[in-house]
């Protein structure tokens, strides 16, 4: 038995396909900030959430989102053929906000831990 299903490689061969777009190819303003943290593809292998981390404030999220929408067609075009499959996954473009929650967890670690170092100096 193969240790991962085919869903999972294809996510894979993905998410690489498109972080290799991103860095050669893909000169739009508004994702030049943006990482492919992760794709996940259903088991028929028809739609790919690809999860898109931006740093930033709402509105540069919301823009980074736009242009990887409007860039779906191209990105499509240039992976389909890198991929080799059938058919080309539907691709959704998701904001990624684990790496937001992994800073303010890591603050309020840091908070508690300075709290209580301060009560044991006093």
């Amino acid at each position: 038995m193969k240790p991962y299903t085919r869903a999972e490689r294809i996510s894979g061969k993905i998410q690489y396909a498109i972080t290799e777009l991103l860095r050669k190819k893909m000169q739009d303003p508004r994702i030049e900030m943006a990482t492919i943290s992760g794709v996940k593809v259903s088991t028929d292998l028809r739609v790919a959430d690809v999860y898109v981390a931006v740093f930033g404030d709402n509105k540069r999220i919301k823009n980074a989102l736009d242009g990887f929408k409007r860039s779906k067609g191209f990105i499509k075009k240039s992976i389909a053929p890198k991929l080799g499959l059938k058919y080309m996954p539907d691709l959704r473009f998701v904001h990624d906000d684990s790496f937001d929650k992994a800073a303010k967890m890591d603050e309020l670690i840091k908070s508690a831990s300075s709290k209580k170092s301060a009560e044991r100096s006093s």
